[in-house]
């Protein structure tokens, strides 16, 4: 083969790389090796080098070798090798011309190159293929030109490898660098997450977390069940804006925060006002998103409040499907709002579910238009609370490698038949005040408890603990007053509410006082006790009894 019959058309770095490679010390320069001055002086006597042909005048296959890139160059429909140069031979070894790209150069073949090959020189345009690892352990970068022949014949491609070893193994350091940043976060993340959900008596709980895909870093998302006492429950979802450490640090603050102000028993607008005040020392560059709800099965309601989070769904026993979208403030961190509680129903037989913004947020979609799937899908879905959070999970599309974070708290609040349903028993009596008072809450306690078959020492603790917050209420309360009585498959509740917002607290009473002792009697009987303001003014005294494992 006549190889000068070749015009290789080279990109014009890689000639400009040729040019340097024939001039690489100048007459004129002045670096570290260079000939020092007085040498040079002795020198000048002797007649000066032949200059140096330019780059257009050497043979193409001269400009190749020099080249301290990898060149090889084939041709014919079966890549038959005509020429690589010394740098190519350097990495891989002689190769033997004329025979077949597949047997000749069989390292382009274990890179999966030869398609490439073919792709060039059907369509005469140049394609890069980048950082792949050959056999020599070193990562290249091949460049694959066409080669159009001076007349008539096969044409040709010129590979071209640039070494980028140290390109590649820098980025393979930066990926390894992020990975270990993102288990980091990730282990941190869920080590702040409930290792372990409350399990209220009334309200049957399952809770998801996936985190982003290897590709994107670890979010702020959390939730949380805070079991209030009395029979209530709290439930919190949030969402830190931000990625990484540090957003998962921020959540960690907030969710404690959250469990602290819950044990106040506040209404969930105040928790949410305690929470802005908070993120704001905490960063003030840190904003979050935060939906906190309470459940008492009394009123069967969710009483809830929204700072910037996305709406609670219900689905009632019949399978429609509400949406709480009001009221709902700023984000948490932005401060200056006054925020409020609202209200949606959650009876027997319904099922709600709270949600960050990965399961329904998509570049290519409108957010409602996800919130509106992911009720359709709730719509659908029945079974135990894990099996609804894994479907609405799976409808969503999320995969190991989604591109956000994913959390997701799914209640129900059972509908009880049976003998299940003799195990919740409700029981209530209006006090109207006047001597007669007491009496009547004794009565009504003692013949309740006899009823619910409750062992005679369980009786006179609950008969007691009844009477000690009735006189209580009647003494320092105002009316209205009530008495109600609650049994659950676990423990007996007594609650007591009034007309008067002051809350009682336990204190040491003197051995002279003549009162002060009722709720130092309930505290040291009771298995826990509590109080808190009731919404429309007035307060709820309580206590419980854990039941022993033969009545239940």
């Amino acid at each position: 083969m006549n190889f000068t019959r070749w015009s290789a058309r080279l990109p014009g770095t890689q000639r400009r790389a040729a040019a340097r490679t024939d001039h690489m010390v100048t007459p004129d320069r002045r670096s570290e090796g260079s000939v020092p001055a007085a040498r040079t002086e002795r020198l000048t006597d002797q007649p000066p080098p032949p200059p140096a042909p330019a780059v257009d005048e050497l043979p193409v296959r001269e400009v190749l070798d020099r080249v301290p890139a990898l060149v090889a160059l084939v041709h014919g429909p079966e890549h038959r090798l005509a020429h690589i140069n010394d740098a190519y031979t350097t990495a891989f070894g002689v190769r033997p011309s004329g025979a077949p790209a597949a047997e000749a150069l069989p390292e382009l073949k274990e890179l999966g190159l030869l398609p490439l090959l073919d792709q060039v020189l059907r369509s005469g345009k140049p394609r890069t293929l980048k950082s792949r690892k050959g056999p020599d352990g070193r990562s290249y970068t091949f460049t694959c030109t066409p080669i159009a022949k001076g007349g008539d014949g096969d044409d040709g491609v010129l590979v071209f490898a640039t070494d980028v070893t140290d390109h590649a193994e820098a980025a393979e350091r930066l990926r390894a660098s992020e990975r270990r940043q993102r288990e980091t976060a990730v282990t941190l993340q869920r080590s702040l997450l409930p290792q372990e959900l409350e399990e209220p008596d009334d309200l049957r709980i399952a809770a998801t977390y996936q985190p982003g895909g290897t590709e994107a870093a670890v979010g702020g998302d959390w939730y949380d069940v805070i079991t209030l006492g009395g029979g209530r429950t709290a439930l919190v979802i949030g969402d830190v804006m931000g990625r990484g450490v540090r957003a998962a640090a921020v959540m960690g603050q907030l969710r404690t925060a959250v469990r602290a102000y819950a044990r106040l028993d506040l209404p969930p607008h105040e928790v949410l006002q305690l929470l802005d005040g908070l993120a704001t020392e905490i960063d003030a560059n840190q904003i979050a998103t935060c939906a906190y709800a309470v459940h008492d099965p009394n009123e069967g309601r969710l009483v809830y409040a929204s700072a910037g989070h996305l709406p609670i769904l219900v689905r009632d026993e019949s399978g429609t499907v509400l949406r709480a979208d009001e009221p709902t403030g700023p984000p948490l961190g932005t401060g200056g709002w006054m925020h409020s509680s609202g209200s949606i129903p959650l009876g027997p037989g319904s099922t709600a579910v709270l949600y960050t913004d990965g399961l329904v947020e998509r570049r290519d979609e409108d957010l409602d238009e996800g919130i509106a799937s992911l009720e359709r899908a709730l719509a659908g879905a029945t079974g135990t609370p894990q099996v609804v959070c894994d479907r609405l999970v799976r409808s969503a599309g999320v995969t190991a490698d989604h591109d956000d974070d994913v959390a997701v708290l799914v209640l129900q609040h059972p509908a009880r038949t049976g003998p299940d349903r003799e195990l919740f028993r409700n029981a209530a009596l209006e006090l109207l005040g006047g001597v007669e008072a007491a009496p009547r809450a004794r009565a009504f306690a003692s013949g309740v408890l006899t009823s619910w078959r409750f062992p005679s020492d369980l009786h006179d603790l609950g008969v007691l603990a009844a009477s000690e917050l009735v006189a209580n209420s009647l003494q320092h309360g105002t009316p209205p007053m009530r008495l109600r009585l609650r049994r659950t498959d676990r423990r007996l509740i007594v609650e007591v509410t009034d007309g008067d917002d002051h809350l009682p607290r336990r204190r040491r009473a003197e051995p002279g006082d003549e009162s002060g002792r009722g709720i130092a009697i309930v505290a040291t009987i009771a298995s826990n006790w509590g109080s808190r303001r009731t919404p429309g003014g007035g307060k709820a005294v309580w206590c419980e009894f854990v039941l022993p494992k033969e009545s239940e």
